[in-house]
C-alpha cells in the first residue's frame, strides 16, 4: 500500500456521498440479495470506491468478470463495517498496523485491521460465491498466497490499487 494510494484514499473519503445512483443501481445488479444487505452497510465513500474498482474490473478482464468478480470487487472492504470506524479514525489505524501489526489489537480498532476475515465471514454467512468469499480473505495477502485464478485476482488487486 503506497503512500500516494493512501493519501487519495483518505481525500476521496472525506466526501460522505455515496456512488451516484446509476452506479449504485449498476452494483445492486450484480449482487446477490444477502449480497446487496452487506453493501448497503457499507459507508458511502467505501461504496463509492468499491463501484471504481468493480468497473476497472471489468474494464481489465471483460467477460471473464462474471458476477461473483464483479461482487468480489464490490464487497472487498465489506469487514470495515464491523469496525464502525470513520475516515479520521482509519487514518491513525491504518499506520498502526503498518507499523506495529495487524493481530495485537482488539475492539473497534483490531475489527478495521482485521477487515479481511471478517468480509469473508460475513459474506459466507450472506450466502456469496466462494470466489467473492476468497477475494475478502486474500485481497491483502501476497500473491502466491491467492487461491483465485491468476488472471482475476491480479485484476482485482490491480483495480483496488492496495
Amino acid at each position: 500500500m503506497s503512500a500516494s494510494h493512501l493519501a487519495r484514499r483518505f481525500l476521496g473519503a472525506l466526501d460522505p456521498r455515496g456512488a451516484d445512483p446509476e452506479a449504485e443501481a449498476w452494483a445492486r445488479e450484480h449482487l446477490l440479495p444477502g449480497e446487496v444487505a452487506l453493501w448497503a452497510r457499507q459507508s458511502g465513500p467505501d461504496r463509492r470506491h468499491a463501484v471504481a474498482v468493480a468497473r476497472e474490473v471489468v474494464a481489465l478482464i471483460g467477460p471473464a468478470a462474471d458476477r461473483s468478480v464483479v461482487a468480489a470487487a464490490l464487497l472487498h472492504d465489506v469487514g470495515k463495517v464491523e469496525a464502525g470506524l470513520g475516515t479520521l479514525a482509519r487514518v491513525p489505524a491504518t499506520l498502526l498496523g503498518m507499523l506495529f501489526g495487524r493481530e495485537r489489537w482488539g475492539g473497534r480498532l483490531g475489527a478495521y485491521l482485521r477487515h479481511d476475515a471478517i468480509g469473508a465471514d460475513l459474506l459466507r454467512r450472506a450466502g456469496a460465491a466462494p470466489l467473492t468469499v476468497a477475494w475478502a480473505a486474500e485481497h491483502h495477502l501476497p500473491p502466491e498466497r491467492w487461491t483465485l485464478p491468476a488472471e482475476v485476482a491480479t485484476a482485482l488487486k490491480a483495480a483496488d490499487g492496495d
